[in-house]
């Protein structure tokens, strides 16, 4: 069984290459590119670790993880 990583980033360069390399090593990863989209995609899919940038739109990244946890 694959392990999910959720991966929150607002710069799609980035956040492709993350994806790419993640996925390259076999995990699942599921991306979202702002807070709350990352929000409801950590509530939705339970991921095993979460990668967030701290600096996100519309939520930033420290109010996600203050929510999450």
């Amino acid at each position: 069984m694959a392990r999910t990583i959720l991966v929150v980033e607002d710069d799609a360069n980035l956040l492709d290459l993350l994806r790419h390399n993640l996925v390259r090593e076999g995990y699942e990863v599921v991306t979202a590119r702002d807070g709350e989209s990352g929000l409801a995609a950590a509530r939705s899919n339970k991921p095993d670790l979460l990668i967030l940038d701290i600096m996100l739109p519309r939520l930033d990244g420290i109010e996600v993880c203050r929510i999450l946890r």
